[in-house]
């Protein structure tokens, strides 16, 4: 079989980016590991950990180009130049990935200064996902079926007046098909959609990049400072380096309830908004309502932005709940970039510890708003619940 590859250095979630310019900043030192999850259980063939290894060690040939970065340079002036110049010299080092299978079960791990590593997760992801199709010879839906169901979908979402990004990259089917669902998708200029969250397609496509930070920006704080301070200064690092750009905070790694406890009128009227990423959307939504109210803000200039395991019917029930309430906006991920008539794969790659000071290494959990989405050390899982006063 030919070497699944990917094209770009920036063939990744703009929040990786804007992460690591962050973490270059702040957290200079610091080590961290991330492990794969294999939530769907899904069965890899014989030798797949040799061809995910030949990926991986093909991505030490990436390099920012000229273009890329001066696009960078232009399109997010927030991103610091000094950072810039750093992307610029940056290469992946395959030495930080692990890669071992046993039977039909693969383990991959990473782990390495923050600042580095912090890049893998995202193409590890749609690495596997591309090889898994491939290596199994899972037969897809051909180029003129991918484009109609796309256009079907922008059409419906159009007639809901709603605007939405493609947020698809870690469990597409394939770049080829990310390739034609971003074509599709920047065709009509007239519809709702109003960019993408990978850095690559962004930019060949003419859309705006669109991300702030992922839940490893409060876990990573939480083993730093601990479990009752991580959403505070997670969200103050966010704005010390960024003074009001990339204004959306992510809310469920600690549950909502804890997250709004520290969302006080400061953050509130900082941050431009905040996004959902799992349990109930409209629950959550009426509970963003009532904080901002409480706060004495008006939540028609605040906004949502909508991105768990979204598709058109769901995408229906929120706007009908939010309409006129709330500002909403949708990130559409696996059902634009593999809806191929195959099983889409239900994999992530979770940061699961980091270095402390003292040299020791601090597990890592996140206790989201669905509790099937708990993700860490079992202990620390429960050390955290006891401290923040969670009880399910």
């Amino acid at each position: 079989m030919s070497l699944i590859t990917l094209k770009s250095i920036l063939d990744n979630d703009f929040y990786k980016f804007t992460m690591q310019n962050a973490v270059v900043k702040l957290f200079p030192n610091e080590r961290v590991q991330y492990r794969f999850i294999n939530r769907g259980k899904h069965h890899f063939p014989e030798n797949f950990d040799q061809e995910l290894r030949k990926s991986v060690d093909a991505m030490a040939e990436l390099k920012l180009s000229k273009e890329e970065k001066e696009y960078l340079r232009v399109t997010c002036p927030y991103l610091d130049l000094p950072y810039l110049d750093f992307l610029g010299g940056y290469h992946y080092d395959p030495r930080e990935v692990q890669i071992s299978q046993d039977g039909n079960d693969i383990e991959v791990t990473v782990e390495g200064e923050w600042y580095r590593a912090i890049l893998w997760e995202v193409p590890l992801l749609a690495l596997i996902s591309e090889l898994h199709y491939v290596m199994n010879a899972l037969e897809r839906d051909n180029d003129d079926a991918v484009i109609s169901k796309t256009l079907e979908k922008a059409r419906k979402l159009e007639g809901l007046g709603v605007s939405f990004a493609e947020f698809g990259t870690r469990r597409r089917h394939s770049y080829q098909v990310h390739n034609l669902v971003m074509d599709v998708l920047t065709r009509d200029k007239t519809s709702g959609f109003i960019g993408s969250s990978n850095v690559h397609f962004a930019m060949k496509y003419g859309v705006k990049p669109i991300g702030t930070h992922a839940h490893e920006w409060f876990m990573f704080h939480a083993a730093e400072y601990g479990f009752k301070m991580a959403n505070a200064i997670s969200l103050e690092h966010w704005v010390d380096v960024y003074r009001g750009d990339l204004g959306v905070a992510l809310s469920d790694t600690y549950t909502t309830d804890v997250f709004f406890e520290q969302f006080d009128k400061k953050f509130a009227k900082l941050f431009d908004g905040v996004r959902h990423d799992s349990g109930d959307p409209i629950e959550f939504a009426n509970k963003t309502i009532a904080h901002y109210r409480k706060h004495g803000i008006d939540p028609l200039f605040k906004f949502i932005i909508f991105s768990d395991g979204l598709n058109l019917e769901k995408v229906s029930e929120i706007t009908a709940a939010c309409r006129g309430k709330i500002g909403i906006s949708f990130g559409i991920g696996t059902n634009l970039t593999n809806d191929v008539g195959l099983k889409p794969m239900n994999i992530v790659i979770k940061l699961t510890a980091a270095k402390s000071v003292t040299g020791d290494w601090i597990p890592t959990v996140k206790l989201s708003d669905e509790h099937g989405k708990y993700t860490g050390d079992p202990k620390m899982t429960e050390l955290a619940k006891e401290f923040l006063r969670i009880k399910n």
